[in-house]
């Protein structure tokens, strides 16, 4: 019985799918969700996971050690931040990255302009103090600020060094994302996910799991973090434990993606919250046409916030139910924001962000800004709050 293949329901989209033997988990190529159909997760195993995740959090110092992942660097460099960074440690702060890649065949040329619409949403509408936001672009002159691989680990640890409850961080991110094969089986689908510093190709991207454990795992009880996400395979690049499903109706589930290992990837007692511009088999809508690389975020058009200037189609249409809806829930965010891209891809409404859209999705190709998080909540009821 071992040897022979079984069927399953795909949890997602409940197609019937062949399992292959010993396989514990199975992506549908219908919907490409992924469904666990191996033995239940070992509880001996899992509560391993769990003791040594919570000792690591709570000393976190020890596991700093130089050459390794943001947890994995000397004592010193936990302290000792560039002179340049934020000094202030207010309430509320930011992290903003935007990756240009400038004179590479893979440039993107709207992520500055992704950078200074959030940091105008955040100071002017969410009372974010500029002082306490933190920019890492191509276009700043000091080398801590360039958004290379050490500094981008650098700025993830001043964003949530000292945090406490009450707390409300932001961390945005516009660039490249790539997928790669995952090497510690904390997986469901086998692929780590990850985000291109400037430096990518000679210093290889931060992984997802790198990013979880800076970003996620350190959150106190009562403090928040809100991830934006311009990339693609995006969609659980902070490794959360659950992702949100909903369909077209605003039905919605979510799904648990803790790690097969047992590892623990929740916070210490905060909440983590991801809005991630594509899934994870997704690639914000890449293609080729007439030998240039187009890319979904990186068409650009006129916005209010920029005058001439640019900025990509992920970042505006969360600024854009932000401005249009202030006070308004998770999912009426998310159901907002895919419209906007929906509506362009089926030729309704008009306007600069559904004229440019259309030329992509005239291709045939697709994308979905996602939802994931620590915990489980009622997306319609609970006030995307800053």
């Amino acid at each position: 019985m071992g040897g022979k293949s079984r069927t399953a329901r795909c949890s997602r989209c409940g197609v019937q799918l062949v399992v292959p033997p010993f396989a514990r988990t199975i992506r549908c190529a219908l919907c490409h969700g992924i469904t666990n159909v191996g033995p239940r997760h070992d509880p001996v195993r899992q509560a391993v996971g769990f003791v040594r995740s919570m000792v690591n959090s709570l000393n976190p110092l020890s596991s700093y050690a130089s050459g390794g992942s943001s947890m994995n660097n000397n004592n010193n460099s936990l302290w000792n931040l560039p002179p340049s960074y934020p000094q202030v440690q207010g309430k509320k702060r930011a992290l903003l990255i935007g990756v240009s890649y400038t004179m590479r065949r893979y440039e993107l040329k709207g992520t500055v302009n992704d950078v200074n619409c959030m940091r105008y949403l955040l100071c002017e509408r969410f009372g974010f103090p500029r002082e306490c936001i933190l920019v890492l672009t191509e276009e700043e002159r000091d080398p801590w600020r360039k958004p290379t691989k050490e500094s981008v680990r650098m700025a993830m640890r001043w964003l949530v060094m000292g945090c406490g409850a009450g707390d409300s961080l932001v961390f945005h991110f516009s660039g490249h994302g790539v997928q790669k094969p995952d090497t510690n089986g904390d997986e469901v689908d086998g692929y780590d996910e990850a985000l291109c510093p400037l430096d990518f190709e000679t210093n290889g991207p931060i992984l997802d799991d790198e990013i979880n454990e800076t970003l996620v795992r350190p959150l106190p009880r009562g403090a928040k973090l809100h991830a934006i996400v311009d990339a693609c395979h995006s969609g659980t690049v902070l490794d959360l434990p659950y992702l949100c499903r909903f369909n077209r109706g605003g039905f919605y589930q979510w799904e648990d993606h803790s790690p097969p290992s047992g590892v623990y990837k929740g916070t210490s007692g905060g909440l983590a919250v991801l809005i991630s511009g594509c899934d994870d088999h997704q690639t914000s809508a890449d293609t080729n046409q007439k030998g240039k690389v187009m890319k979904l975020h990186a068409y650009y058009f006129q916005t209010a916030f920029a005058g001439s200037a640019s900025t990509g189609a992920m970042t505006y249409s969360f600024i854009q139910a932000l401005e249009f809806e202030p006070g308004t829930t998770y999912g009426r965010l998310l159901t907002a924001m895919r419209s906007a891209i929906r509506d362009a891809n089926t030729g309704i409404g008009g306007g600069p962000i559904a004229s440019l859209l259309r030329k992509v999705f005239s291709l045939g190709l697709t994308q979905e800004p996602q939802l994931s998080s620590s915990e489980m909540f009622d997306i319609y009821r609970r006030p995307f709050l800053l």
